[in-house]
């Protein structure tokens, strides 16, 4: 018997959580996949350098949706994505994460009667606020598969009333593709491209709208920033968005070093080796408690509390002064001793194929 899966992908958070799974999928005998791509993330920097990289085959359909907002994206992806799941229908579909190309993916599936599964499912910053977060609620709610990555998420998915049959705890798939790809991290050159000592720097990034959007709290991490890079060097990889949002404001950037889009293996290089990460990315907090680098997230909540609990990462909010006061300890103190949280053990992809293979194929229980 085989078994069709389409794997569904938009975003560079997409790619490194969905390539470990996909990698998986190739080794088992039983299973076809179609690899989808919306388009949502379009520059050769967010999109096909990470292809390459993460040893992703070329999508097998590329919807091309390119930019726009939350809706217009979203919108685009129902209408094109649903004659590919008529033409061809998947026995089912496998979203990964938060991002706009998740949620309609599986909008687009389970009113076709398509199984859902979605990997990350559960977490929860609970700030509906956040357009990620009302993505991972309606994505939640309708997938028949929810494969979790940290206990939280199996705390919120029963709280919201998810039946315990369809909640799976089995790690984190984007951790599995960090240790997979850290031997291959180490031959990039990038730290002596841009003439950065090992453990001899801060790395910065920013992209949430929350943070800059709005002209005087983007203005204020800017501030707080360039303080900041008078201690040590401060290198900032910066977002196609931010970007258009930074000159347009034209603020002042003394001393941080402005780097373009980076690829999966240069970021991780930066990032491994970095004194301290400034970050207000989800991803980015679980891939500093792996690496033990410090992470200071600028945000006033997380929904990945392990890698607070667990990890290496402080929440400390968005006032200049409390991130320079949290950075100049984070600086001051040892590095922490490192923790990995269960099951990020990089099997999180191995454990998820097989709850697919006994549910689809051998049609036996997964419990």
């Amino acid at each position: 018997m085989s078994v069709r899966l389409d794997c569904v992908v938009g975003a560079r958070p997409n790619f490194m959580k969905m390539a470990a799974v996909f990698k998986e999928i190739r080794r088992r005998p039983h299973f076809r996949a179609r690899l989808i791509h919306t388009g949502q993330h379009y520059s050769p920097e967010m999109s096909e350098a990470f292809f390459r990289e993460l040893e992703l085959p070329a999508p097998d359909c590329n919807l091309e949706i390119g930019q726009g907002t939350p809706t217009v994206q979203t919108a685009g992806i129902l209408q094109r994505l649903e004659p590919l799941f008529l033409q061809d229908r998947p026995d089912a579909v496998i979203v990964v994460g938060d991002v706009n190309s998740t949620v309609a993916a599986a909008l687009v599936a389970v009113r076709l009667g398509i199984p859902i599964a979605h990997v990350e499912a559960g977490l929860r910053s609970f700030d509906r606020g956040m357009p990620e977060e009302i993505n991972r609620l309606v994505a939640d709610v309708i997938s028949d598969f929810l494969f979790v990555t940290e206990p939280s998420g199996v705390k919120n998915l029963l709280a919201e009333g998810m039946s315990s049959d369809k909640i799976f705890l089995v790690g984190n798939v984007m951790i599995d593709t960090l240790l997979s790809s850290l031997s291959q991290a180490e031959h990039s050159d990038v730290l002596e491209r841009f003439g950065l000592d090992p453990r001899g720097y801060a790395v910065v990034t920013l992209h949430r709208p929350s943070n800059v959007d709005d002209p005087e709290r983007f203005r204020g991490l800017l501030s707080a920033l360039s303080e900041l890079a008078r201690s040590l060097p401060v290198v900032f990889p910066i977002h196609p968005r931010t970007r258009q949002h930074l000159e347009r404001g034209g603020w002042d950037t003394t001393g941080l070093q402005l780097l373009p889009p980076l690829g999966y293996l240069d970021f991780l290089r930066l990032m491994s080796q970095a004194r301290l990460m400034l970050t207000d990315s989800g991803g980015i907090q679980e891939e500093t408690t792996i690496l033990n680098v410090p992470c200071l997230t600028l945000r006033e909540n997380t929904e990945r509390p392990i890698t607070v609990e667990q990890g290496t990462n402080q929440l400390v909010g968005i006032d200049p002064d409390t991130i320079l006061a949290a950075a100049r300890r984070s600086l001051a103190a040892p590095s922490p001793a490192p923790r990995a949280p269960d099951l990020w053990d990089g099997q999180a992809a191995h454990r998820i194929l097989d709850i697919l293979e006994n549910a689809l194929i051998h049609k036996t229980a997964v419990r």
